[in-house]
């Protein structure tokens, strides 16, 4: 219910805010017929620029349904910026319509000052009409005197989700608990009792809404707890408290009929993700492979005799996806004198020759690594792979480390153009470094890959501090 309430209301508003779009480019034509600078010519088709104002609100509201909690109280400046965005997706769709189209009867003038006139018209909107709807949509016969069940330290937890909600018609009357409530928890609704009191308070308070706090390990007493809220026409809700229990998120799955939940999302388990991953990869790595490595490996030769002789390459184990190792090329930037690969390097290492240090920097080493995403045991993008012996170590400090790997390893990631690149020097940079590898792992899209090496070709091109 309450889901449907908020979807409703931003659903409403947007209808609201696009009619009002469409009325004043219509209200607007018309108008500047007795202003004198302006003039629009009879043969323009204004029913393809409403349909463009249309597209244009249309697409601006994605935004606004994800901040739809916060739209009934937007104020001055929340409306000035969503009004600028919807402006400029106005204007995106308009000025296609008008390439697209080779409109040269569309006075620009008039549509230029129609986008200042609709800033200002959906300013006001959004600053002083939401509100207002909310009193209409949610007043006093859509109110719903909602009951808690459970502990004053759940009812705590849901505090601020209660005094969130009150716009959508949430008036908490009061709460049954086993435990006796402290001041803080009676401040947040009414203490009515032990549980066995509902259907009591239920008719008492004319309860249209029952909300359990925590999952009931006495099965009788929820079973008798659902059997009163069906008798009296309650809407009933339990409160999954499971992510504080996990002490993380857990996702929901609906697989076969069968519901679960799972510690993370995983969008490149899909096989058409994957295929659209592994075609980006592809794309990248081929000319790469083709173009690039080869005079870079003629530079990097020539360099490499005249300042630390050996091997071109340094191929060493890493850790892959499923936790399988494969042997990763990389330039060598280092002396090929024995030393301990599973030392890190840093940032005045006297095993890194001059030319090498030129090569980590400006990340030139990390080339030859094409080849592995050519061949399919690395990605473009994802977590940065480290040595086996790394990879023990670490999972001993984080233990969501190993969750890395169940993504292929990447050139860059997420992690890498947030700035936590290079050596791990104390915990903290290594926590930082997992959160934003599992960000990954669980949110990734194409774009996010586009982005993420859109940012590390500016990175290459203007290094930062932690690239050595």
């Amino acid at each position: 219910m309450i889901a449907y309430r908020q979807r409703g209301f931003v659903n409403v508003y947007a209808f609201i805010a696009t009619g009002v779009s469409v009325g004043l480019l219509l209200f607007y034509a018309q108008l500047i017929r007795f202003l004198p600078h302006i003039a629009l010519s009879s043969s323009v088709n204004l029913l393809a620029y409403c349909l463009a104002v249309v597209v244009g609100m249309t697409a601006s509201m994605g935004h606004v349904r994800q901040r739809g909690y916060t739209l009934h109280i937007l104020g001055w400046f929340g409306g000035i910026a969503l009004a600028f965005r919807q402006v400029l997706f106005v204007a995106a769709c308009i000025f296609t319509l008008m390439f697209v189209t080779k409109d040269r009867e569309i006075s620009r003038l008039f549509l230029g000052s129609y986008l200042v006139i609709l800033g200002g018209v959906l300013t006001v909107c959004h600053a002083k009409f939401p509100p207002i709807l909310v009193r209409v949509l949610f007043g006093e016969n859509a109110q719903s005197p909602t009951l808690f069940i459970g502990r004053g330290g759940d009812m705590e937890d849901l505090d601020d989700w209660i005094s969130n909600r009150g716009y959508l018609g949430i008036r908490p009357v009061g709460f049954l608990s086993e435990e006796k409530p402290t001041r803080a928890q009676r401040a947040i609704a009414p203490y009515l009792g032990r549980i066995d009191n509902l259907e009591a308070a239920i008719k008492e308070h004319q309860v249209r809404q029952v909300v359990l706090l925590e999952w009931m390990t006495d099965s009788r007493m929820a079973e008798r707890i659902v059997e009163l809220c069906e008798q009296e026409g309650c809407r009933f809700l339990i409160h999954n408290n499971l992510d504080a229990r996990f002490a993380r998120p857990l996702i929901p799955v609906q697989e076969g009929g069968r519901h679960f939940l799972a510690l993370q999302d995983e969008p490149l388990e899909d096989p058409f993700n994957r295929l659209a991953k592994r075609s980006l990869d592809i794309a990248i790595s081929l000319p790469v492979v083709v173009f690039i490595i080869p005079p870079l490996c003629v530079w990097v030769w020539l360099m490499q005799r005249w300042q630390a002789p050996g091997p071109v390459f340094f191929v060493r184990p890493r850790g892959g996806k499923n936790r399988q190792e494969f042997k990763m090329f990389k330039f060598r930037s280092m002396y090929s004198a024995e030393h301990d690969i599973n030392r890190q390097a840093t940032s005045a290492d006297g095993r890194i020759y001059s030319f090498g240090k030129f090569l980590r920097r400006s990340s030139l080493d990390e080339f030859p690594q094409f080849i592995n995403v050519l061949n399919g045991s690395m990605s473009v993008v994802g977590p940065r792979p480290h040595l086996p012996q790394h990879d023990a170590d670490f999972s001993l400090i984080n233990r969501a480390y190993r969750v890395r790997s169940l993504v292929k390893p990447g050139i860059t990631g997420l992690a890498q153009i947030n700035g936590f690149r290079g050596e791990i020097t104390e915990p903290e940079k290594l926590h930082q470094r997992v959160y934003w590898d599992l960000y990954y792992v669980t949110n990734w899209s194409v774009w996010m890959d586009v982005q993420i090496i859109i940012k590390t070709a500016v990175h290459v091109l203007f290094p930062p501090s932690s690239a050595y």
